[in-house]
């Protein structure tokens, strides 16, 4: 029986093999052993090249070394025997105070080469750029003999009225300029060649944001320079006006040409008596090699000084920070003076032969909230900038009160207004930018008392401490002594609203103050702007936040390619519009 069913089975009938045994399940009672790894040594990583390479490097060092110490021929003898002697002092001296003369002379001219170079004036551009082309190109020797025969050219030097025979005294060219005022001058003429362009490449690396920023709030063109854009430039100016002075202290050995006796001139005149060229030369480049030195370790201190700021912590981005400013944020009070009645009347803009705003008119009574919606590119941030004339406007007119920023008005005739009575009169208009603005260089405190201080001449003990109850009032009263880099966007944002406040403007303008905000934190700078806009002061901002506009908005205006094609009270707007425009944009937005 067995063999006759074996062989009726079918041939393709095949019983697979019995499956291995699955592994024991794991329970939640038997979790994985985990390892303790707080007592294992750590082994470092090895690098041998660089083992290698340091060990040549010593090799290389000690070679060098004895090679040059351990040469009679060098003179080391002869080299201690001249080092410090009178005639070394001396001319090392000389050198000293040519560097430093030239240097203070070359900087302070330079500087005003450079200021001239960016300035608006064509001619003064243009001035400038000659005398760089020219000093940059005549070689210093060629320039000192120059000047030490510039009597033979003029005999007389007079001071008197130019292109006249009138003259208050005069002096003779060879004895007013000896060869240390021929080496002075030259060593400062050309210094200042090279470095208008260091200071000129310094300034253009400046944001134009900063710029702006100052002017906005109404900070003389000088302190604009000086506090602002200058302390910032340095960063970039710094490392390569080193290098100049360095090459200035080894450029006065040039003056030898004059008979000078400065460092290099006098080892010249010691070797040629007592014929040892090496060890003179040695006393020469060893004193070079202490001011060089003594420059390097100036140059560092003078860095870290122009470094505040620019460290390099990132930007505190973690919720628990937000999540801190917001808890410690105390209800607002606002003592502030009612705000102002904004006119905009028929205003058109054009950049070259692109219009940008045409025939705008718009009217904001004293202390509303007026919220401007519109795509990108429709004109509303230029709206804003012309209200606080940082832009001209090219037709109509912009009040504040009944009075312009940019203008006088006399009889039927408008005079534009000189850069100082502007600045003066755009205080009373704040404004808030998208990308904050805030000096980098100030801490937070710095940033919110500058104003005050250098437009308002309040004392500073005075602003600071109206600067901390700002801060307060947004939330960051910790962060006073913070820099700009060591704040989150959100932060950033409500130091620069406590900023635009600082001065108590009238009109608060907004140029879309969220869109360079992370998500999270457009909420916390949200919150601010509600609080103002039950203060009393006119708030006009530029938004995408079609919830907030809604919210806080007593107007809404919508703009669409520069006209204002719809405005009324929010409900109407966003619930009803008229206008067949602003239903598609909203459509699209909300």
């Amino acid at each position: 029986m067995t063999t006759l069913l074996a062989d009726t089975a079918p041939p393709e009938l095949h019983i697979p093999a019995a499956a291995p045994p699955l592994p024991p399940a794991k329970t939640a009672q038997t979790p994985p052993a985990t390892q303790d790894w707080t007592q294992r040594r750590i082994i470092p990583a090895r690098y041998p090249g660089r083992t290698a390479a340091t060990v040549l490097g010593a090799l290389i060092i000690v070679a060098v070394g004895v090679s040059v110490f351990g040469n009679p021929r060098w003179g080391w003898p002869v080299f201690a025997q001249w080092f410090f002697t009178e005639p070394v002092l001396v001319g090392l001296g000389r050198t000293l105070l040519l560097t430093a003369v030239g240097t203070l002379l070359g900087s302070l001219l330079g500087t005003v080469l450079a200021l001239a170079r960016v300035s608006g004036s064509k001619l003064l551009a243009g001035v400038s750029w000659s005398y760089i082309w020219l000093f940059r190109s005549v070689p210093l020797i060629v320039l000192l003999l120059l000047l030490n025969n510039l009597g033979y050219l003029y005999e007389t030097i007079s001071l008197g009225v130019p292109l006249t025979n009138i003259s208050f005294a005069s002096w003779s060219t060879t004895t007013l300029i000896g060869p240390f005022a021929a080496a002075v001058i030259g060593l400062s003429l050309n210094q200042a060649a090279f470095s208008s362009e260091i200071i000129r490449g310094g300034i253009l690396s400046v944001d134009h944001g900063q710029r702006e920023a100052a002017a906005a709030l109404g900070l003389p063109r000088r302190r604009q320079v000086f506090n602002i854009i200058l302390p910032q430039a340095m960063r970039s100016i710094l490392p390569a006006a080193f290098n100049e002075i360095i090459n200035l202290a080894k450029n006065t050995s040039v003056v030898y040409i004059l008979a000078l006796p400065e460092l290099f001139y006098t080892v010249q005149v010691i070797y040629r008596r007592n014929l040892d060229v090496v060890p003179l030369l040695m006393v020469a480049t060893v004193w070079y090699l202490i001011i060089l030195t003594a420059l390097s370790a100036v140059q560092q201190r003078v860095e870290r000084r122009f470094a505040r700021g620019a460290g390099a912590e990132g930007k505190s981005r973690s919720r628990s920070i937000v999540q801190h400013a917001k808890a410690s944020a105390a209800p607002l009070s606002w003592p502030f003076a009612r705000g102002g009645a904004v006119d905009i009347e028929h205003v058109s803009k054009s950049f070259g032969e692109v219009q940008v705003l045409h025939d705008v008119s718009l009217s904001l009574p004293s202390g509303s909230v007026t919220a401007i919606i519109g795509q990108s590119g429709s004109g509303k941030s230029t709206l804003l900038r012309l209200i606080n004339h940082l832009e001209r406007v090219d037709g109509g007119l912009i009040t504040i009160d009944g009075d312009l920023i940019g203008y006088r008005a006399q009889g039927d005739l408008l005079h534009e207004l000189k850069e100082p009575d502007v600045l003066r009169r755009r205080t009373g208009v704040g404004m808030v930018f998208q990308s904050f603005n805030l000096f980098k260089h100030l801490t937070v405190l710095e940033n919110i008392a500058a104003a005050p201080v250098w437009v308002r001449g309040i004392p500073r003990a005075q602003a600071e401490a109206q600067a901390r109850e700002l801060l307060a009032r947004v939330g960051l009263s910790d962060k006073a002594e913070a820099y700009p880099r060591q704040l989150s966007g959100g932060q950033q944002q409500r130091v620069a609203i406590a900023r635009a406040l600082a001065l108590r403007p009238k009109v608060l303008l907004f140029d879309e103050p969220t869109s360079a905000l992370d998500p999270e934190l457009v909420g916390e700078v949200l919150d601010v702007i509600k609080e103002l806009a039950r203060s009393g002061t006119t708030l006009l901002i530029v938004t995408h936040e079609m919830g907030f506009a809604r919210e806080v908005a007593d107007t809404v205006v919508f703009m669409d390619q520069g006209r204002i094609v719809e405005a009324g009270p929010p409900e109407q707007i966003f619930t009803h519009p008229r206008q067949p425009r602003t239903a598609e944009f909203l459509s699209k937005v909300l």
